[in-house]
């Protein structure tokens, strides 16, 4: 008999771009919710804000907002939105946005989690550009 998958609840906001998840991890106030408005309307959906449920599950890491989030993003100086969101993502990458980038990042530095490993990488998540980054990231290192 198995019990149940295992799961971690991670303080990072989730964003599903092309059926992927993208986990951005930070400080409160690093950025997490503006970068993930920012992918959103660029055509990215919300999964989480602030908080996501990790769930290994064959296999692959799940990502989903705890229910009394579901649905709701924070953006700083309006309040709380609401949204559609997607659920049980697939957790492809995650972005750690109080590191400092690496000037030419390789492949290999990972984020355990749930019992399983994304990739990870450090962006500046306040930058213009970190949306594109975020996506350019997504497709080199994304499982």
């Amino acid at each position: 008999m198995t019990g149940p998958a295992p799961s971690e609840t991670v303080h990072a906001t989730c964003v599903a771009i092309a059926g992927r998840g993208l986990l951005l991890l930070g400080h409160s106030g690093s950025g997490k919710s503006d970068l993930a408005l920012r992918l959103i309307d660029r055509g990215a959906i919300l999964v989480s804000d602030d908080y996501t449920i990790v769930t290994a599950k064959d296999g692959r890491l799940l990502g989903r907002a705890p229910p009394t989030i579901a649905g709701k993003i924070e953006v700083r100086g309006i309040g709380l939105l609401e949204m559609d969101c997607a659920r049980d993502v697939p957790v492809c990458l995650a972005i750690d946005l109080d590191r400092i980038p690496d000037r030419l990042p390789e492949a290999g530095e990972t984020l355990n989690v749930a019992g399983g490993a994304v990739p990870l990488i450090g962006l500046i998540g306040l930058e213009a550009s970190a949306p594109i980054k975020a996506e350019q990231a997504l497709a080199r290192f994304g499982l």
